[in-house]
Formats: C-alpha cells, structure tokens, sequence
C-alpha cells in the first residue's frame, strides 16, 4: 500500500489528500510535526517538505502537483483532468500560474500584510468562474483540487466572504465527499 506523508495544516499536502480520495484509492498516511520535522524526511524529498507519495517499489515523489499528475496518469479512472485538450491545457494552467492567482496572496496574509490584494485575486477567481461550473471549463478535476485547500483556509482563517460565482464553486466541490471532508479537517484545525 502506497504511503503519503502529509500534515493535516499544509494545504499542498490537502491537494494530494484530496486526489487519492477522489481516485479511491487506499495509502497510509503518516502525519509529519512541521514544527519538528524528522531527519528521515529529507532523504524523501530534500527540501523537507509534506507531501510525499511514497509506493512499494522505491517510487518517490514530492511536490503536490507532481504527486496529482502521477495519479492521474497512472488510475486514469476516475478521470481528474478533462477530456477536451483546450479544458486539460487550461486546468495545467490554472495550477502553472497558482502561486501568483491565489497563493502568494494567501500567504502574505498569513504573514500579516493588508488583505488587499488576497481579495482581488478572489474577485478574479470569481470573474474566471461566471458561466462556468469549475476553473478548467466544464467539468471538476485538478485545477479546482488545486485551489480548494487554499479557500477552505481563507474563509475559516480570514473569515473572507467569497463572491457569488466563487461561492457557488465552493458548493459545488462541498457536494464531493473528498472536499467535505478537507472543510472538516480545516475546522478541526
């Protein structure tokens, strides 16, 4: 049985959390202290960074998109990146350009800058996603596992209000039994 390492506070590690769940898939995951990492998970992923997939096999792999990527290539059912090729470009594109959409934001806000710019990139999100239902196009998958952990923690850690077509989103990945249960772990935290 594969096994991630993971830690219920990162959301990059909620991102391959939240794949494994939608693809149904089984693993152990093993929590990891941020505040006192192990010396051991170093040797998985350099950078000591949460999350790692890890198979049987030696089969290794850090970074959260990486890790999603892997997934989807390797259990192709449920499909997690759409069928059309302009809908699967734009999903990687949504994840290509995250840090400056919405997580470079989040993160200044987590540090104690104004909100400002936070609640721009949200009304942006929130424009990308009038008349349609997910950030890819048509149908959920990666881009929007991509981006949820962050909102799930803005609304519970900001108290941010999101817009009509942003909140609707939201909804719309609450009704999935993976995401739901990401909100409960963001409560809980």
């Amino acid at each position: 049985m594969p096994t991630l390492y993971t830690a219920e506070r990162c959301p990059y590690a909620a991102r391959a959390r939240i794949a494994l769940e939608e693809k149904g898939l089984d693993y152990d995951a093993v929590e990891i202290d941020l505040d006192d990492r192990p010396g051991w998970l170093y040797d998985k992923n350099p950078l000591g960074r949460v999350p790692v997939y890890e198979e049987e096999g030696g089969l290794v792999l850090p970074e959260s998109w990486v890790i999603m990527e892997y997934l989807e290539e390797r259990y192709p059912e449920p499909a997690l990146l759409p069928a059309d090729p302009a809908e699967r470009a734009l999903a990687r594109l949504w994840v290509e350009r995250f840090e400056d959409r919405l997580g470079g934001p989040y993160y200044a806000v987590r540090r104690g800058e104004p909100r400002d710019v936070l609640d721009a990139k949200l009304e942006l999100l929130d424009r990308a996603l009038e008349g349609q239902a997910y950030l890819s196009g048509r149908e959920y998958g990666l881009a929007d596992i991509a981006y949820v952990p962050w909102i799930l923690r803005a609304v519970e850690r900001f108290e941010v209000e999101l817009a009509p077509a942003l909140a609707g989103w939201l909804e719309r990945l609450l009704a999935r039994p993976a995401i739901a249960a990401e909100r409960e772990v963001v409560a809980a935290l």
